[in-house]
């Protein structure tokens, strides 16, 4: 597998995460290193794996959590680091996001998200979402 198919994986492997409201999953695929970073739409950035574990918890915990497609990833690799950039289909509207892994071992780990509004809704390259294509 390509480097290139490994990060777009590893970042489907998210969103899949994070559409079934996996937990045990979703802490596999960030990185184990105190330092990592998320902000979601709304919130303060989220500094330590400790406070974005437990923000996952709580989201997931909520029934009122937004369900989220992953839209055209596209991935620039900056040495050990990859970025995805991508966009989050939601009922109420679009998010752009971006995810950052680093190649940790001989996986690659999320290190940082960051996912906020856009001002227009977007026009797709794709007409439909895909299916996950995780194997």
């Amino acid at each position: 597998m390509s480097q290139e198919a490994a990060v777009l994986f590893a970042n489907e492997a998210f969103y899949l995460a994070f559409s079934m409201r996996d937990i045990k999953t979703m802490d596999e695929l960030w990185s184990t290193h105190k330092y990592v970073s998320c902000v979601h739409p709304g919130w303060q950035p989220l500094t330590d794996r400790e406070t974005v574990m437990e923000s996952w918890v709580g989201i997931f915990g909520n029934p009122g959590a937004p369900r989220v497609e992953l839209r055209e990833p596209h991935v620039v690799f900056h040495g050990d680091v990859a970025v995805v950039t991508c966009y989050e289909v939601l009922d109420e509207g679009v998010l752009a996001a971006t995810n950052l892994f680093r190649h940790e071992a001989d996986s690659w780990k999320m290190i940082h998200h960051h996912a906020s509004p856009v001002a227009e809704k977007p026009i797709f390259e794709t007409p439909e979402p895909r299916a996950p294509r995780l194997q």
